[in-house]
């Protein structure tokens, strides 16, 4: 199994296997998901910590939220934004918000732990049922914590929407070389299945990005020539 050391830029991620005859559409789209799935899981516990969320935050909730007045009792985060419950519960969400976190740490590459789909999906399950116990009645509609296990977050105009990579635009690299979707992995990194490589995981910029690219007046290999020369745009008329 070829060892993969999933970085997003210059920040360490996660280790991953894959058989060096993995297809890389597969393989590719097998890492976006992981990436995107750990940051759901963080997502969930940094807006479970606090509970749900507080009434008057989320448009067109006055509608909905007399029906979850069921929730007296709570403790209102630093900035009020959300409603965490009574302490007792309090305590169950943070032991499964810290053993969800353990297992999608990026501490799991120094103890040379693989990250799979099926472990994130075990913290997202944990997460799930431990907002089960503590919120018996449910979550309301508008809550993001619901949206996110329904896989109906609105994440546009977050930052936490910029991190999310689409899977049909995700890009592998590795020494420089994109990983190309139509090839195998071992067509890159040869047939030796103790290989370890660091591969780097984007999303595929538009190509019309990289054609204003080429188009710009610092990619023409002759402007600074003739700033040099102090000629610049000269048209040739005849007499």
């Amino acid at each position: 199994m070829v060892l993969l050391h999933v970085k997003r830029g210059d920040e360490s991620q996660f280790l991953l296997q894959a058989p060096g005859s993995t297809e890389l559409e597969e393989l590719t789209v097998q890492v976006a998901r992981v990436y995107n799935g750990r940051l759901k899981v963080q997502r969930l516990c940094s807006g479970a910590a606090h509970g749900r969320a507080q009434p008057g935050q989320i448009e067109r909730q006055n509608e909905i939220e007399d029906e979850w007045r069921w929730m007296v009792q709570y403790l209102k985060d630093d900035i009020g934004r959300r409603m965490a419950p009574n302490e007792k519960m309090k305590q169950v969400l943070k032991k499964t918000i810290e053993e969800a976190k353990a297992i999608i740490s990026k501490k799991q590459v120094e103890a040379g732990v693989c990250v799979t789909m099926e472990m994130v999906k075990d913290a997202l399950d944990q997460l799930r049922g431990a907002v089960m116990i503590v919120y018996p009645m449910g979550l309301p509609p508008y809550d993001p914590i619901r949206m996110e296990f329904e896989n109906k977050e609105d994440l546009s105009g977050t930052q936490a929407g910029l991190n999310v990579i689409k899977e049909s635009e995700a890009q592998l690299w590795w020494a420089a070389k994109e990983l190309r979707r139509t090839k195998k992995l071992s067509d890159y990194v040869g047939k030796n299945e103790k290989t370890k490589i660091i591969a780097k995981i984007q999303q595929r910029l538009e190509e019309n990005d990289d054609d204003a690219c080429l188009n710009s007046p610092w990619a023409d290999n002759t402007a600074l020539k003739r700033h040099f020369h102090g000629v610049k745009d000269i048209k040739w008329r005849p007499r």
